[in-house]
């Protein structure tokens, strides 16, 4: 039976450099998948586009193109993306550029997946009736709509397959489904029909698996991690999948990391809400089907996969201006550090209320005294060698942040001693972006996909 052979070599937007690189040379693959897109990356990416139409993508992927595609034209890896942000078409004609320069002209196509930014249509989507709801309070976009930022819909898999069907060995996309860029390559090699649900559902899976990297190769796992070997040469998930839709997890030999039972269940609840029905553009997949077994060392084998009917909607994920914050932090040494620092945020606030600054929030950490776990593992020690002592406040006031900014270094000399430390200097107003989920349905906006030969 037919086994292809896909690996994800990025997490997320600053994952290692190195991984994709070690894919290609360090064993045989058919396709590398690159997942560089959160919720507030696409908001980020949409202000450097602003102010630099030739911006709005993941910078990253361009070196990285550039050391591994002779690799991947000789041996015939097919790249696939969603580097592309908000601006795919920028992020295409750099690649180009690169190829050209690596001689490569003639012997590449780029296929662009595009259409997933709607931005410039909301007003038009909304007057037809299109609200844009949020979907955890319920509220109409138009509540938000002036401070909007950035809006992209979640495409699936079937524009990066039909990309790979027109001859693309480079796919970029702009907001796609993490899982797609996995069951986008199936898809294409399986031909799998489109209401295949169980299928389909085990290509969401895989992909679900390897979308955050060696997250699921022994890296940020609770089970046994101090016995992980080789962290700092840590290898890449690679998922063997076959035209039935089982596949196993692996990842090249000789690399470090761990392929377990433990750790792979471990990513498989990572986002997690209902397991029964994790919805995505493609399918509904039923994470309560699946069967994990452990094979040889560093391999799971994956069956029993179920799959339900695709909704009519897609996924917007709609970011928007909520305001502002500040945070800033000092540290204090023994004796007594995380009494100093205590009575430095009790003289902060009453500074703060002296000058008549009310936030929105105002929240004080103590790190190094149980500032993750707080009341639940009682009082620190007394003899703490050293607490940071890490405020922050929001507010829609931009310059009742500022004033707050200039309130805490102060303390370094007017307040209790033995401050080491001021992190960062003086806190910056930062804008904040908030996220609003919403639901648009599939008829009203389409993917659209591009052809281009260097």
């Amino acid at each position: 039976m037919k086994t292809i052979r896909i690996a994800n070599g990025q997490g997320f937007w600053g994952d290692s450099l190195e991984a994709p690189i070690q894919l290609v040379e360090r064993g045989p693959i058919d396709y590398l998948t690159l997942d560089y897109l959160a919720e507030i990356t696409m908001s980020i990416m949409q202000k450097q586009r602003a102010r630099d139409p030739r911006a709005g993508y993941a910078r990253d992927f361009v070196p990285v193109i550039e050391r591994i595609l002779p690799a991947c034209v000789v041996h015939n890896i097919k790249v696939v993306a969603n580097a592309g942000g908000v601006n795919p078409q920028a992020c295409s004609a750099a690649v180009a550029e690169v190829a050209r320069k690596l001689g490569l002209s003639g012997k590449v196509k780029i296929g662009i997946v595009a259409g997933d930014d709607i931005m410039s249509r909301l007003d038009g989507l909304m007057a037809r009736g299109i609200e844009l709801k949020n979907m955890e309070t319920g509220e109409p976009l138009a509540a938000i709509r002036e401070r909007v930022q950035s809006a992209n819909v979640y495409f699936g898999a079937a524009p990066i397959a039909e990309a790979l069907s027109q001859g693309a060995q480079i796919i970029i996309t702009g907001r796609c489904t993490d899982t797609g860029l996995t069951l986008g390559p199936l898809l294409h090699e399986f031909n799998w029909a489109r209401d295949d649900w169980d299928r389909l559902a085990a290509g969401t899976i895989a992909g679900h698996i390897i979308e955050c990297g060696a997250q699921c190769t022994g890296g940020n796992c609770q089970v046994d991690w101090r016995t992980i070997p080789n962290y700092w040469d840590i290898g890449y998930p690679i998922v063997e999948a076959r035209e039935d839709g089982a596949f196993s997890v692996t990842k090249h030999t000789g690399t470090g990391g761990r392929v377990t039972v433990a750790g792979i269940t471990e990513q498989l609840m990572y986002e997690m809400g209902d397991p029964r029905e994790y919805i995505t553009p493609d399918c509904v997949a039923d994470f309560t089907t699946v069967h994990l077994a452990q094979g040889a060392p560093d391999v799971v084998h994956v069956s029993g996969i179920k799959g339900k009917p695709a909704t009519e909607f897609y996924k917007v994920s709609i970011s928007y201006s909520s305001g502002y914050k500040a945070v800033g932090a000092l540290i204090y040494s023994w004796p007594d550090a995380y009494e100093k620092a205590k009575a430095a945020d009790a003289i902060l606030r009453q500074r703060l209320e002296a000058l008549g600054l009310k936030f929105d929030e105002m929240l004080s950490q103590f790190v190094g005294a149980n500032a993750l776990h707080g009341a639940m593992v009682g009082e620190p020690s007394p003899e703490l060698a050293e607490v940071l002592l890490r405020v922050g406040v929001r507010s829609h006031d931009k310059a009742m942040i500022e004033r707050f900014a200039k309130e805490l270094a102060p303390l370094a000399l007017n307040g209790p001693p033995t401050v080491t430390g001021f992190i960062s200097g003086r806190p910056k107003a930062e804008e904040i972006v908030a996220y609003w989920p919403a639901l648009m349905p599939k008829s009203a906006v389409a993917p659209q996909v591009e052809i281009m030969a260097v």
